[in-house]
């Protein structure tokens, strides 16, 4: 496709997604406009009171939760719910988030003066916890009993895995992404307060290498695909990797443009379709709230998802 062909068809695909859902419009805005700050935030404000934000804060239980679960039933529970929210964007300060937030922390880690972090200990669970309550920034100095949780399940290849205590030896993609998510919300969260900007970074660093050694998809050993769903692009991936979401932290991020990521950008741009759009190509079943999007049909998750990959990456000077 020549390039001017590749420029129409962005330009109609920011378009497209401009008339989409608020969560849609104000990540638009931020990361493919380059609207100004007030715009931005008066967009990202309607996530509140406006189609898919608007519609999960209304199923909020009085006590705070959703679902009146945890962690399941999955994808409803209070875990699952904000992590949904936190993908839409809704904003930091929502006092709805922040009840919800209080639960899960209470929940999970008590009083000041008990230890460990209870039904949030698995690794895969500690990763969301703490990325939610960071992006919402619930400023709380237990948050710190999550941090040291996952910097010390780290294994020595750099990534994370839930089955670590229980005799893997091999890190799991899907394990590793939600730690690194976290780790850099929390990063901008707090780091800065707690000083451990060093050791997150480090963490990070050596999680990132255990993708970039794998290409992002494929065995270090053969070459080929590791799992089908990781070269599948899913929204919302739960706890699920693909090469996508990884893009997506490294960009995030602000990661260096590592040569071993061309085959993921490579794999991205082949999804591209003739119209400038990306298909949602992947749902992984269980109760939801509601559906955004159809399978098979075009989407406004991967098309924003995968242009500001490939803006990031094209664009070194951004």
């Amino acid at each position: 496709m020549d390039p001017a062909t590749v420029g129409d068809n962005r330009r109609r695909a920011v378009e497209w997604l401009l008339a989409g859902d608020p969560a849609i419009r104000w990540q638009t805005l931020d990361s493919l406009v380059d609207a100004p700050a007030a715009d931005v935030d008066t967009a990202r404000a309607a996530v509140t009171t406006e189609g898919w934000g608007a519609r999960l804060l209304a199923h909020q239980d009085p006590e705070g939760t959703w679902a009146q679960g945890l962690y399941s039933p999955k994808w409803v529970s209070t875990t699952y719910t904000m992590l949904l929210l936190r993908e839409l964007g809704l904003p930091a300060d929502d006092p709805q988030a922040h009840h919800a937030c209080a639960v899960l922390l209470d929940s999970a880690v008590g009083p000041q003066s008990r230890g460990g972090i209870g039904w949030a200990s698995e690794t895969c669970i500690t990763g969301l916890v703490l990325s939610i309550l960071s992006a919402f920034e619930f400023d709380d100095d237990r948050l710190e009993r999550f941090v040291d949780h996952l910097l010390g399940e780290q294994m020595d290849d750099g990534g994370w895995n839930c089955r670590y205590r229980r005799g893997a030896h091999h890190a799991s993609m899907n394990t590793t992404i939600l730690a690194l998510e976290a780790l850099v919300r929390y990063e901008r969260h707090r780091a800065e307060k707690t000083g451990r900007q060093a050791a997150l970074r480090e963490a990070q660093l050596r999680g990132r290498e255990f993708l970039l050694v794998h290409h992002l998809y494929r065995s270090h050993r053969t070459g080929e695909v590791i799992q089908r769903n990781y070269v599948r692009f899913a929204f919302p991936p739960q706890w699920h990797f693909d090469v996508l979401r990884g893009l997506d932290y490294f960009r995030d991020a602000g990661a260096d443009r590592d040569p071993r990521l061309v085959d993921g950008i490579d794999l991205v741009r082949s999804k591209r379709g003739s119209d400038g759009r990306w298909t949602l190509e992947h749902r992984y079943k269980a109760r939801d709230w509601f559906q955004m999007e159809t399978v098979g049909r075009p989407s406004r998750w991967n098309t924003l998802r995968a242009l500001r990959v490939l803006d990031w990456w094209e664009n070194p000077a951004s």
